[in-house]
Order: C-alpha cells, then sequence, then structure tokens
C-alpha cells in the first residue's frame, strides 16, 4: 500500500509527507471529503430549546449571524434542565455540528457560548453516569475525550465564551478552543479530583499546556475554582471583563475577537494555526520545519499577492478568492517505494 509523500499545488509547487499530513488533520483537503460528506445545513435547526422527547430535544445548535459577522458561526449550548451537561444527547449533538464545521470553508471563526444564563457548561451528567456500568463510562469517557479533540483540529480559529460555571468537561471543552473570554463572574475548575477522579477530557495535558505545569497541578490537585480576573492573571482566558446585566459579556468580548481576526487572510489563519498547534508538539528544530512548510503553502495564494498589493496601495485587502480555489487545486500523489 503506498503512502501519501506530497501534494503537486496548481503552481508546481511540491508539499512534503509531512505537510500533507497535517494540513489533511486539519480539514485542509476538502475534494475526497465531499464525494464523502456532503455538506451539511444547518438552517432548518430550531431556533429554541425544546423541552421535548429527547430524541426531539436541541441541546445544541448553530447560529451563522450576517452583515459585518458573517463568516462566524456559534455553537450554541441550550441544555437548560441540565446546565448543558455532558450527557449522551449533549455530546452527540456536539459532534454533529462540529463535524459539519470541519469542512466549511465560510466559516472563519467558530464562538462556543451558552444559552442558559449563569453556565457555561456544568460538566459530567453525574446522574447520567451513574447509570452507567464501568466499561459503558470507560467507553462514554474516551468518546468525550474523542469530541474535545475533533474541537481542537478544527481548522479554523474557536473561542469560548465563558459567561458562568465551566466546571470538570465545561472547562476541559473551554480548554479545546484556541482563546477563551470569561466574565468576572465566571466560576472555572478541573474539580474531577473532589469526585474521585482525574480530568479524563483532555483536561490534564491542555490545562498544563496553557498555563504552565506547576499551576496545573496546584489546580488540578485541589479541585480549586477560579474567578475570571484570575483566570486571566494565571492565562487561563484571553480576555476578562466585567458581568453585565443581561449576562453575556463575555459572549460579547469574544465577539469582538471574532470580529478582529475576520479582517485577515483566511488561508493565512488557518495556516498558523497549524503551524502553532503542530509546532507546540515537537521540538524547536522539527517546529520550525513545520512553520516553514506551512509559509510555503501561502507564498503561491492570490490572497498573498492581494496582502502586498493592499499595502502598497495603501487600502484595506479584499480576501475575495474563496478557500475551495486553493484546496481543490491540490492533487495528491502516491510516494513509489514507500508503503505505510
Amino acid at each position: 500500500m503506498s503512502a501519501v509523500c506530497g501534494v503537486v499545488l496548481s503552481t508546481g509547487r511540491i508539499l512534503t509527507q509531512s505537510s500533507v499530513e497535517l494540513m489533511a488533520a486539519r480539514g485542509v483537503f476538502v475534494r475526497p471529503i465531499k464525494r464523502l460528506l456532503p455538506r451539511v445545513s444547518f438552517t432548518q435547526t430550531r431556533s429554541w430549546c425544546s423541552d421535548g422527547p429527547v430524541a426531539d430535544r436541541a441541546e445544541v445548535r448553530l447560529s451563522r449571524p450576517d452583515g459585518e459577522d458573517d463568516g462566524i458561526v456559534e455553537v450554541m449550548m441550550c441544555r437548560e434542565r441540565a446546565r448543558n451537561s455532558l450527557g449522551r444527547v449533549f455530546v452527540g449533538q456536539m459532534r454533529e455540528l462540529v463535524s459539519s464545521l470541519h469542512h466549511d470553508t465560510a466559516v472563519r471563526v467558530v464562538v462556543f457560548k451558552s444559552l442558559i444564563p449563569g453556565v457555561f457548561c456544568a460538566g459530567a451528567d453525574l446522574k447520567e453516569r451513574a447509570q452507567m456500568s464501568n466499561p459503558e463510562a470507560e467507553l462514554f469517557v474516551q468518546g468525550l475525550r474523542s469530541l474535545m479533540n475533533d474541537i481542537a483540529a478544527l481548522p479554523m480559529p474557536t473561542i469560548a465564551a465563558v459567561d458562568g460555571f465551566a466546571l470538570g468537561g465545561g472547562l476541559e471543552l473551554a480548554l479545546a478552543c484556541d482563546l477563551r473570554t470569561a466574565a468576572h463572574s465566571a466560576q472555572m475548575g478541573l474539580i474531577e479530583t473532589t469526585r474521585g477522579l482525574l480530568p479524563g477530557a483532555g483536561g490534564s495535558q491542555r490545562l498544563p499546556r496553557t498555563v504552565g505545569f506547576a499551576i496545573a497541578k496546584e489546580l488540578i490537585f485541589t479541585g480549586r475554582r477560579v474567578g475570571g480576573e484570575q483566570a486571566a492573571e494565571l492565562g487561563l482566558v484571553n480576555r476578562s471583563v466585567p458581568q453585565n446585566q443581561t449576562g453575556d459579556a463575555a459572549h460579547k468580548e469574544a465577539l469582538c475577537l471574532a470580529r478582529e481576526i475576520l479582517p485577515q487572510a483566511p488561508i493565512a489563519v488557518r495556516m498558523a494555526k497549524i503551524a502553532m498547534n503542530r509546532g507546540a508538539e515537537v521540538d524547536i528544530s522539527s517546529g520550525m520545519a513545520i512553520e516553514g512548510m506551512c509559509y510555503a503553502r501561502l507564498i503561491p495564494t492570490r490572497d498573498r499577492q492581494e496582502g502586498m498589493a493592499a499595502f502598497i496601495e495603501k487600502r484595506p485587502p479584499r480576501w475575495t478568492i474563496p478557500l475551495e480555489y486553493y484546496i481543490e487545486h491540490a492533487v495528491i500523489v502516491p510516494c513509489a517505494g514507500m508503503s505505510s
């Protein structure tokens, strides 16, 4: 079985096997995926949180603002009776929505927010978890860990707007996002050790990478909760703002941050995310090589040419070329003599 070793672009440039793998992992190559998994539209998803039967209940839904916010997509959590706790239905619906976003090139920024006042995500659904056998619980947490990895692997920037409690798995969801905003009144913590567990959906790995090992160990060992202001001081969130009367200050700040990202070149932003995420997993020398491959991917793009022209002409750039133009002009080439 031959292995992929490179990608030939319409410009003639060849990308190496490593760059193909990291770009494929982030959903950059979508042509084969489009044949197998057509783009899903959620325009008919319910616009409210239903109290009907579980099978009909919308616990997570998408919103696609238009106008100046075109390109921002909001993932809205609305499991009101259980404070957005991570139950089977909630996790299943979240997985479907996240999967649809992976290959949606119209999405520039994703904001995760709650529609439940005073809570972002309360973590595990302990009532549901108590009904599971030990093997069932282990399998469920494995699926939860996979969901957080899927969120982290979204190719566009993601922002968690924490306007309330984000505990256990709720904070792990926020940590899976690239950026976080929080209200001063928010409460965040990996409290699993107070329940006889450890963070099992990525928290034990992402928290140290976010705030440093010493602080992360202190927070996990003690199960301590921190407010929004302290979270900003620790580097756990990017921005913390006073809560407002409508209880959505962090969401408004997340939208401000998303609007700062929107004017930037979409392919450059995606490739920068790949370079940073993958580079953080390896030594500095390998990280530099990853950066070089990502940079090389941007050189032949019209976006780069437009950015330079806009600078010279002293005008805002116009990113008019869709992502599909670049993605669909790439051809995956098998490498003879190599095996997977």
